[in-house]
């Protein structure tokens, strides 16, 4: 078959645009996809690099707060008990005759220790009488947190409150 060289010309440019077509098709695109692909890839890894790095760095917060709670717990003194501890705190602040009633209860938590609650109800205190109260409870070096407080106006007397007290400690 004899070709005219305009259509050898005509031939070969649309053979090389087939070519190019399916080398396109075929070769580079692919290849694009593909360097997305590991981008994305890598990016995830760095990003769960990162979390694992800020969850070990968490990790060894907790690790050592733990070995700080536990040489608090250590440091007590012997036969301690949150019921006896609260009480004390009670005579200090001068509301220990305005103690309704103190029920305790223990539950069992995950290792070695147990954690032991103390709810209890004062009525007719002060304000004043109710915050020192709370600040002998919570800021000591006994590990005791006050979990639930409910404050309401005394029926009784004007100028005084109620309050239900839950605490909790680790022992």
């Amino acid at each position: 078959m004899k070709l005219a060289r305009r259509e050898r010309y005509l031939v070969t440019v649309a053979s090389l645009a087939v070519f190019l077509f399916l080398a396109f098709h075929f070769a580079v695109i692919p290849f694009f996809e593909k360097m997305a692909n590991l981008r994305s890839g890598i990016d995830s890894r760095e990003r769960a690099l990162r979390d694992m790095a800020g969850l070990a760095a968490q990790y060894r917060e907790i690790t050592e707060n733990s070995k700080g709670r536990e040489e608090l717990i250590r440091r007590r003194p012997k036969g301690f008990t949150l019921f006896s501890f609260l009480e004390k705190a009670a005579g200090e602040s001068a509301v220990k005759d305005r103690i309704k009633y103190m029920k305790p209860s223990t539950s069992q938590t995950t290792g070695p220790y147990k954690e032991s609650m103390v709810e209890m109800q004062m009525e007719e205190i002060t304000l004043k009488q109710l915050v020192d109260y709370l600040y002998r409870v919570e800021y000591g070096d006994k590990l005791v947190q006050i979990k639930r407080v409910s404050i309401k106006e005394s029926r009784r007397e004007s100028g005084y409150l109620d309050a239900v007290i839950q605490v909790v400690s680790v022992e």
